[in-house]
């Protein structure tokens, strides 16, 4: 009986594959290559000391801490992994450390899942235009795009899994596959407490569409679980339900408001001040304003491109960071929407203008494989880094250090470790902004301290304070590393 199952499955299956398009392998293959080049790139970036505590070097210590069953309390930045942000899809992550920890597993995880976002907008296009050239020219156009890029070159964020969460979702409410759409929500909500801004305009778009239910279904759960990570999780861990209520100017939501009405020409002023305005061209050029074709789709990221053009936080409103990754997927779904909307004749023009005006705002804004410009970085075989390596080796494994911010993600498994100035002198430190610049207890238990011999400005008057508690342990042409003297 097992044998005729088999026999049954495996011609399936082979038959399956052999079905399968060139347009899906050609897909496939794009988005392999894309995966390979962009870890290639970081990882060369990484072990040139392209990388740094924030955000890589904290991610890497509280997986790595998780996958030991620890709490992830995390010393680089003074707080619990989960108290910074609710990104509970960490937890999934873990296990890959049993087998290969380190910075270099997240960044490869990173490409790969945002490379593989392409895929749900291949299918949809091409079930949706009825081509599947129509839909490897949409993939084209995730893979090249300059938010999505950013997001890959900037260290490393679980934000990185909306980019292959948040287009599965929507394709799956489009076609209506909703055991897709759940499953893709409720992994989009445990990647982040923020991710509610494209959560509740999806389920208000579904609604809309007459899933009535499923609509307010989605809007339910997306505050429910905003409201959970922020109240319950981040609060209980680090005391407030989020540290960057200062993002928004005029003095938070209420002062925001109130000058909106009684100021409305400094609100103006400000929204169009440091390059907001460019940054929305930016979201919307590279699919050649046809977004607006389908506006009802588009509308999902509005949200978040309100929040990041409000905040004062330069990275937000600027697409190489991964702040506007979220974005994307509903703009490019909606301009395929818009371009079914057109005529057969006229869609191959459109999407033709839309892979143009893609490749063309790459060469402009962001870093890909076809650029010919080489991406500025020190690679691995700097002799600075080279230099780094002999001095990681230096450090016993649980030694309590503190350490330059581009040699902590090399050095952050262990249970203790710090971004110079930390804990001499707390900067950017804890959830208690009030003990900024105070001496913390915990210097007196650092073991070992790495530094660049050209160490100067404030550094080397924080070292300076400190030096005489330490000795010179090991040294080469770029580093010292100095070890605490013996009572």
């Amino acid at each position: 009986m097992s044998s005729d199952v088999v026999g049954v499955k495996a011609p399936a299956l082979r038959d399956r594959i052999a079905q399968t398009s060139l347009w899906t392998w050609t897909v496939v293959l794009l988005c392999a290559c894309s995966a390979v080049a962009t870890t290639r790139l970081q990882w060369d970036i990484h072990r040139g000391l392209g990388t740094s505590s924030f955000d890589v070097g904290l991610y890497d210590q509280g997986v790595w801490l998780l996958s030991r069953f620890h709490a992830p309390f995390v010393t680089l930045m003074g707080r619990n992994l989960f108290g910074d942000h609710a990104s509970l899809i960490l937890i999934f992550v873990t296990p890959l450390y049993w087998i290969w920890p380190g910075t270099e597993t997240l960044l490869a995880l990173q490409s790969v899942v945002v490379a593989a976002g392409a895929l749900p907008i291949y299918f949809f296009a091409r079930r949706h235009l009825n081509s599947a050239a129509l839909g490897c020219a949409f993939a084209v156009a995730w893979l090249v795009n300059p938010a999505v890029n950013g997001t890959i070159f900037e260290n490393y964020h679980p934000d990185s899994f909306l980019g292959l969460f948040v287009p599965i979702a929507i394709v799956a409410a489009l076609t209506k596959r909703w055991r897709w759409y759940w499953v893709a929500v409720v992994l989009s909500l445990l990647v982040k407490e923020d991710v509610v801004l494209v959560v509740v305009p999806l389920g208000a778009m579904v609604a809309m569409r007459g899933e009535t239910r499923r609509g307010l279904l989605t809007i339910g759960a997306g505050v429910t679980a905003a409201l959970l990570g922020m109240f319950v999780l981040m609060k209980n861990l680090i005391g407030v339900p989020t540290r960057n209520g200062w993002r928004i100017p005029f003095g938070g939501i209420s002062g925001f408001i109130k000058e909106s009405f009684t100021n409305p020409t400094n609100v103006i002023e400000y929204l169009s001040s440091e390059g907001r305005l460019m940054y929305w061209w930016k979201m919307f050029a590279p699919f050649a304003l046809l977004s607006f074709l389908a506006p009802e789709v588009a509308v999902i990221s509005v949200l978040v491109l309100i929040g990041n053009t409000v905040s004062n936080f330069w990275y937000q409103f600027h697409i190489e960071y991964h702040y506007s990754l979220v974005a994307v997927p509903a703009l490019l779904i909606a301009a395929i929407v818009g371009v079914g909307r057109v005529g057969i004749g006229l869609r191959r023009v459109l999407v033709a203008v839309v892979l143009v005006s893609s490749l063309w705002c790459a060469s402009l804004w962001s870093y890909v494989p076809f650029r010919l410009d080489e991406y500025p970085h020190w690679g691995a075989q700097h002799p600075v880094a080279l230099a780094a390596e002999e001095m990681y080796a230096q450090i016993p494994p649980n030694a309590k250090i503190s350490v330059l911010y581009s040699t902590a993600p090399h050095l952050a498994h262990r249970t203790e470790i710090y971004q110079f100035p930390n804990p001499f002198r707390i900067v950017m430190y804890g959830p208690d902004t009030s003990k900024e610049g105070q001496r913390s207890p915990l210097a007196d238990g650092i073991e070992f301290v790495l530094l660049p011999r050209n160490i100067d400005g404030e550094n080397l008057k924080d070292w300076n304070a400190v030096s005489g508690d330490f000795y010179q342990f090991k040294a080469n042409d770029s580093w010292q590393l100095f070890a605490r003297k013996t009572p």
